[in-house]
């Protein structure tokens, strides 16, 4: 009697949930139905014209030929002038600061908590500019973890971010804090905070960035443009830091990216197995070939060096030890990444935004096209291209079934006008739309 009377109950939960499906349509999953004019999918070199596309759970569930009629209860987005793409990434930026000219004092009047109150806002407008996931490629330590967690819960809207942390550097690299300082303020630094001096430093800021909540690591191979320190291109650690680094990084799972102007500083960190060199202004034909028999990706960066350059021509925006270097790597950027993109180097899309203002990430398209690559080639590199260095290319980077539906769109055809990517109008992120016409 009882296994009857078990087998009667499931019977009626049976009848009742689909009693309740035919009554109350609502607790059926509704749709969204975005009907795109143009679709650029990151995948295909050619556009498809009138598609839709499905959109459930924060999932793409269809990608079809023709304008698909929105069922009872589904949502439909008409982007019919629009051409919609993958959520743009952009592999290079710094969300927890912007450039100005008071860069090299706030940190004398700012605690951590404005820090990071502040980071929202630039988060806020990298998201609605397009871009839905991004790298973080160096704070103080901990504000792009924090901030990863406030946008992951839901708290702030802002990109997905993969952040690297601290910077790692060598004494008196790009990326030690305390270059420039006198007095009480010029203290000692270590691994804790991401400043290193042989093999066993570099293996304990490793594991200490694994500690804090990094994503990967970045390190400065060579000195920057922005630093308070002469060189913007000598190499900062040797054959033997770099190794360590990378096998280090490996154990645990870690990719590594790679701030690096001059051409010793590259060659290294490439011989070394780095994932991506940052920059990369002095690249010669040798160090071309080492990345491409390497796979070595390259993130150039050119918004940085046109910003950086034009606001050297103004006396006092700089200090004077940075005002040479940034006049004389700016234009050389431009020049470089000419002559990688013609030689095949694998690119991804990066900007530097915080040395730029933030929200301005898709100047870099026109200054790739500017470069001589197609318009289509500079947005897969925002798209596929990211999302293979990211090694999520399985979730995210093209609109197909299955993936995670990060989706954005600018009215017109930015194939025959790489301008409009500055005005994107829709943006969704894991299915949830956060601007639109």
């Amino acid at each position: 009697m009882p296994q009857r009377s078990s087998r009667v109950s499931s019977h009626w939960l049976l009848l009742l949930l689909v009693l309740s499906c035919c009554c109350f349509p609502g607790l059926i999953q509704a749709a969204t139905i975005i009907h795109a004019g143009r679709l650029i999918d990151g995948r295909s070199d050619e556009p498809m014209l009138q598609v839709s596309i499905m959109v459930e759970e924060g999932r793409i569930t269809q990608v079809v030929r023709g304008y698909r009629e929105p069922g009872d209860g589904d949502t439909l987005i008409k982007l019919t002038e629009h051409t919609v793409m993958p959520g743009l990434m952009d592999m290079h930026t710094h969300l927890q600061s912007q450039f100005s000219k008071d860069a090299y004092t706030e940190r004398f009047f700012m605690d951590e908590a404005d820090y990071a109150l502040r980071s929202t806002v630039y988060a806020r407008a990298t998201l609605l500019a397009g871009f839905t996931t991004v790298r973080d490629l160096g704070d103080n330590g901990t504000n792009s973890v924090a901030l990863r967690k406030a946008i992951d819960q839901g708290w702030v809207p802002g990109p997905r971010i993969f952040t690297a942390g601290k910077s790692i550097a060598t004494t008196g690299g790009h990326a030690d804090p305390t270059n420039g300082l006198k007095g009480d303020y010029r203290r000692d630094t270590g691994p804790l905070e991401g400043v290193i001096n042989g093999v066993d430093d570099a293996r304990k800021a490793v594991r200490q960035r694994y500690k804090d909540g990094a994503d990967l690591i970045k390190l400065t191979a060579t000195g920057g443009v922005l630093s308070l320190a002469a060189s913007g291109q000598n190499p900062q650690f040797t054959d033997e830091e770099l190794i360590a680094i990378v096998a280090t990084a490996k154990d645990y799972g870690m990719r590594v990216a790679v701030h690096a102007h001059g051409t010793e500083g590259i060659k290294r960190a490439v011989l070394a197995g780095v994932d991506s060199i940052e920059h990369g202004t002095f690249m010669t034909d040798e160090v071309i070939q080492l990345m491409k028999e390497k796979g070595t990706y390259w993130v150039p960066t050119n918004m940085a060096g046109e910003w950086v350059a034009d606001k050297a021509k103004e006396p006092g925006y700089f200090p004077e030890v940075v005002r040479p270097k940034a006049a004389a790597i700016g234009p050389l950027m431009k020049e470089t990444f000419k002559k990688g993109y013609a030689a095949g180097v694998k690119i991804a899309f990066g900007t530097d935004s915080g040395v730029s203002p933030h929200g301005q990430n898709a100047h870099e398209f026109e200054l790739m096209v500017e470069g001589g690559m197609p318009p289509m080639k500079a947005i897969q590199s925002a798209t596929l291209e990211a999302a293979r260095l990211l090694k999520i290319e399985q979730r995210l980077g093209t609109v197909e079934p299955q993936k995670v539906a990060d989706l954005v769109a600018v009215k017109g055809n930015p194939l025959e006008n790489i301008k409009l990517m500055k005005d994107v109008v829709f943006v969704m992120k894991d299915g949830t739309v956060y601007k639109k016409p």
